[in-house]
Formats: structure tokens, C-alpha cells, sequence
């Protein structure tokens, strides 16, 4: 398994604990908004192996408690599964950023006892998933099961969506408020424009405009926060 990022600690990626962020390659979404974006298409240059990862968590033992894997989408990785156990065998706990398109992968972590945080990204409401990342005709049947899955509550975890300005309306949390009901947490997180942006005209939503879309989704995820504001 190839890295091809390492944040080496972070107070913010994995809730009340001291981790670090290991990024990794590819994605099959293409969100216009994505601060990722070297890491879609696969050619991008490894930082490193799993074995220099493991040398690199081994002299943080006592000093982090969590590993987040990130990408680009880790499960579309055949070694997730073994980077993962190395990581556990470590003493680390395990947070999975995922696209949520595939349940089965995501299914089979979980029914293992691999995963002990799992934030899965709501990229919008479900008639403008496809707009939203960039592939128009998108089955979202992986997605759906999913978040079911998820709200099962067999593994902590958290719902999460970009606010997008033009992207995203109040309809949109609606939908997604009714289709979540019930979650554990969801957070509104405010977009950034970054160099590393494919769509460099897209805007942030300022606070009020992300204050009246969390009223909204409150009627449905009464947790629901925001986080990340400028």
C-alpha cells in the first residue's frame, strides 16, 4: 500500500482525539469543490509505504491515539483492509473518511471491528448528487445504503456536507435533513476556495446563509452543528 499524504497531527480529523491524517490515492467522484484534487486521478507521486508509515506510528506511540485514513476514496483501495489492521495492531483507533459508495467494503470494516469512527460525506441532496460531483448519471443506491447502514449505529460516526454557494439551497437541507433523521451528528462544513480547487469560481456561503440551513436540518438532526467557518 502506497501513501500519498501524511498529516502528521491534527486536533480536528477524529473527535476528541490526538491524530494523525494518512491520504490516500484515487477517487470516482469528481466534486468541482474537491481540495484534494491531486489525488483523483491516481498519477500523483507516493510519499511513502505502508512500512514507513508503520515506522513513523511507531515512534508516536504514547503520543497519538487515532489514525485517520482520508483520501481521494480509501476504499477503493484492495489494501485498505490490511493498512487498517496494521494500524489497530499498533494501538491506534481507526477513523475512515469515505464517499460512501461502497457499502460493502464499508460493511465488511465494520462487521470486523476495524473501524472505530467512520465521517461519511453527504455531498448534497439526492436529485443533485450528480451535479454535485461532477458524474451526472450516478447510481446513488451505494450511497443510501450506506448512510443506512451507518445510522444502524454498530460503529461511531458522523454525516458531513460542504456548503457550497450555487450548489447547495434550502431545499437541499430538506431533503437531506429527512433522509438522515435521526443521525447520531451531522455537520455543515463552510467551503473554502483553495488553490487545489478544480472550479476556481465557486464561492463560500456566508453565516447567515449556513445559520438558516442548520435551523433547517435541526428539525430533522437536532446534533447538527457547523464547523470549519472562516
Amino acid at each position: 500500500m502506497l501513501i500519498y499524504g501524511l498529516q502528521k497531527l491534527t486536533l480536528l480529523d477524529y473527535p476528541g482525539e490526538t491524530a494523525a491524517t494518512v491520504f490516500l490515492n484515487g477517487c470516482d467522484f469528481r466534486c468541482p469543490y474537491c481540495h484534494n484534487s491531486h489525488l483523483l486521478s491516481g498519477d500523483c507521486e507516493p510519499l511513502m509505504d505502508e512500512e514507513e508509515l508503520f515506522s513513523f506510528l511507531d515512534r508516536r506511540k504514547g503520543l497519538l491515539d487515532a489514525v485517520v485514513v482520508s483520501g481521494g476514496e480509501p476504499c477503493l483501495n484492495r489494501g485498505l483492509k490490511d493498512l487498517i489492521c496494521g494500524i489497530k495492531d499498533r494501538g491506534f483507533k481507526v477513523k475512515l473518511d469515505t464517499n460512501g459508495n461502497h457499502p460493502e467494503e464499508l460493511k465488511s470494516l465494520i462487521e470486523q471491528g476495524l473501524l472505530d469512527y467512520v465521517a461519511m460525506d453527504i455531498k448534497n441532496s439526492l436529485p443533485k448528487y450528480g451535479l454535485t460531483i461532477g458524474i451526472q448519471d450516478i447510481d446513488t443506491t451505494g450511497i443510501r445504503e450506506s448512510v443506512s447502514l451507518l445510522l444502524q449505529g454498530k460503529c461511531d460516526y458522523e454525516f458531513r456536507t460542504t456548503v457550497v454557494k450555487g450548489l447547495h439551497e434550502l431545499e437541499d437541507f430538506t431533503l437531506i435533513g429527512k433522509w438522515i433523521e435521526g443521525a447520531k451528528r451531522y455537520f455543515l462544513q463552510q467551503f473554502v476556495q483553495r488553490d487545489s480547487v478544480p472550479d476556481r469560481d465557486l464561492q463560500s456561503p456566508d453565516k447567515e446563509e449556513l445559520d438558516t440551513y442548520l435551523r433547517e436540518v435541526r428539525k430533522y438532526v437536532p446534533n447538527a452543528e457547523l464547523r470549519g467557518l472562516s
